[in-house]
């Protein structure tokens, strides 16, 4: 097993402050190889950390954490902090059931000063412990680490307009590799970009401007003396979106550089103002095959360190299916687009971008945007096929309804990474697309269950549907339910006398292995698949119920809002008595593992409802 001899000595952030500043290069080379060894065995995600590592050194070997706050956006690229607060023997359990994390956790650490999963958050989270350390008279440093990426969320533009103008000692450190923020040009710049970053610089600085103060007449020459470098900064540096919100700006500096970083920090930490410190990266660095291919080492499964090939054979996936599904409907048809929020590879619409380049919108990390933008182009005779995960849905709960629903819009939401997701956790499980999409007037929800069905569901969707439609499906594959029944809101695809359960997508098939198991017990239980999760028509539903003696209903939703509490009032509206069990993830976030034990965990698997349906027969 490979020895780190400097890594193994940082167990706390001061440990790290006493390793000398010499051996700081060679300590992020031993961090490089340990991100590669485990993350290749437990998958995660590796690029946006090998291109940070220098950042998070510095940060910690500045900064005092946890009495400094140390935010990360979106929390991806938190690995090496977590390495050198005291976890760094616990990543073998790395997004595994009970293990570390892949983001920030309160809960994980005293260090992790705020859950962050999302992006372009945590700029405003920063702020408002900045304001509460001042009412608090705490002096304490607030730090948030942003990524060029998060620059395309509005969230962090508001937060940043509102934190310039704020005078408090906010830094944020803008890690740049080249996504967003328009490159400087020319050698000018990058020699006046070198000159600012220098200790000499700032000593010669501070120094003229306390002897011009003295001097009479001088704070007008120091005023003078700005406004020059100012408009010279302005007219050939081209980065002062930050300084017009009222930061003081560092950089832009090479991010890889620890020397250069800490320098920068320290001169961050000195300033009593909001700061940003602009940093600029390689993604990927330090592991060849990340650096040629960034994107498809964002988040990664177990792979190969030698060849950077993921273990296993890649198989065919919902995502892909609707990738597929996308291209021929926009053969079909001239007017049919796709608009996704930064996830055209996770989505399964690269194919599609380079087919139809004209009608494939990325707008960014823009959920909102997104699907307010998709409400225009419905509006003027296109049709919009917006896809974006479940999790991050939730951000465009106000458009869909103001933008799209309102007007009865043609705008069809593909909901993908619906239900659970795994690894990620908290902050990805899709647990409440079910509820929030019915909760919207006019919405039609589709559910399909297997690769068949989500062709089938975007078709009907895209070509014959009107208004607004969303289409929802989970991460991975199919399983041995394999036949289309989407011509009907529900269909019966076990019969059974004794009991019946109702439930929707790839659970089915729980449903199904548990009505085997319950026949070898003498219990017949019917199977009622629910294939329009707004029941357009409850007298289908309530037929396909009729003659049984309980009813079970089986989701990987939150429970409120569920569908089950509907079929409840159903039933009850139309004088029906029957004994029911809600089985779904309940009132209560589900951490990260694997999906089928999640699935066990949340008592939503085939033994779950073996065994709640055998209660409810004998009870």
């Amino acid at each position: 097993m490979r020895n780190y001899p400097l890594l193994e000595q940082i167990n706390t952030p001061a440990d790290l402050k006493n390793l000398p500043a010499g051996e700081l290069p060679a300590l992020c080379s031993e961090i490089r190889e340990f991100l590669i060894a485990n993350v290749s065995r437990t998958g995660g995600h590796l690029a946006s950390n090998l291109g940070a590592v220098e950042l998070s050194v510095a940060v910690h070997r500045v900064f005092s954490a946890p009495a400094d706050d140390i935010l990360f956006d979106v929390g991806h690229q938190s690995y090496v902090h977590k390495m050198l607060t005291g976890r760094r023997d616990r990543f073998d359990t790395l997004r595994r059931l009970g293990g570390l994390s892949g983001f920030l956790r309160p809960s994980e650490s005293e260090y992790d000063s705020a859950v962050s999963g999302h992006a372009s958050s945590s700029v405003s989270v920063a702020l408002g412990m900045a304001r509460a350390k001042k009412l608090r008279g705490d002096g304490s440093a607030t730090v948030c680490i942003l990524g060029d990426g998060a620059l395309t969320g509005g969230m962090a533009y508001e937060a940043l307009n509102d934190a310039g103008q704020s005078g408090l000692p906010l830094i944020v450190i803008f890690n740049d590799n080249d996504m967003s923020i328009s490159r400087n040009v020319g050698a000018i710049a990058k020699r006046l970009s070198a000159i600012r970053l220098k200790k000499r610089y700032f000593r010669i600085k501070e120094r003229t401007k306390s002897g011009l103060s003295r001097l009479p007449g001088g704070k007008g020459v120091i005023r003078g003396i700005s406004a020059v470098k100012d408009w010279l900064r302005t007219a050939i540096l081209k980065e002062t979106i930050f300084e017009l919100m009222g930061f003081e700006y560092l950089g832009p500096a090479d991010g890889n550089d620890i020397s250069v970083v800490c320098n920068l920090l320290e001169q961050a930490r000195k300033r009593q103002c909001p700061v940003v410190v602009h940093l600029k990266t390689v993604k990927g660095k330090g592991y060849l095959p990340s650096e040629q291919e960034p994107t498809a080492f964002h988040g990664v499964a177990a792979f190969d360190v030698a060849t950077g090939r993921a273990e296993g054979e890649r198989r065919a996936d919902f995502s892909a299916v609707f990738g597929e599904t996308m291209e021929r409907l926009a053969q079909r048809d001239g007017s049919v687009c796709a608009v996704t929020a930064a996830m055209a590879a996770g989505t399964g619409l690269e194919g599609f971008s380079c087919l139809y380049p004209d009608r494939f919108f990325d707008v960014g990390i823009a959920e909102e945007h997104a699907v307010a933008m998709s409400a225009g182009l419905a509006a003027r005779g296109m049709k919009p096929v917006c896809a974006v995960y479940s999790t991050f849905l939730q951000r465009a709960y106000d458009q869909m309804i103001h933008d799209v629903a309102i007007g009865g819009l043609h705008v069809v939401l593909a909901v993908d990474r619906a239900g659970l997701v795994g690894a990620d956790g908290e902050t990805h499980q899709g647990a409440f697309d079910v509820p929030y999409l019915r909760t919207i007037p006019g919405m039609k929800i589709y559910a399909p269950s297997d690769y068949a069905e989500l062709e089938a569901a975007l078709c009907r969707a895209v070509e014959e549907d009107a208004g607004p439609v969303a289409v929802r499906y989970p991460r991975g594959g199919e399983g041995r339910f394999t036949k289309d029944t989407m011509d009907a809101p529900c269909a019966v695809v076990r019969e059974g006398s004794d009991l019946a359960i109702c439930t929707y997508g790839v659970l089915l098939n729980q449903a199904l292995e548990a009505a085997e198991r319950l026949e070898q017990e003498g219990i017949s239980l019917r199977v009622v698949k629910l294939n329009r999760l707004d029941i357009p028509d409850p007298a289908a539903v309530l037929q396909a119920l009729r003659g049984i003696r309980g009813l079970l209903v089986l989701e990987d939703c939150v429970e409120q809002g569920c569908l089950g509490q509907r079929l409840a009032q159903m039933l009850a509206e139309n004088g029906e008595t029957l004994p029911l069990r809600l089985l779904n993830l309940k009132d209560r976030f589900i951490p990260h593992g694997k999906v089928n034990e999640l699935y066990s965990l949340s008592h939503i698997d085939a033994e779950a409802v073996f065994s709640v349906a055998k209660e409810l027969f004998c009870g």
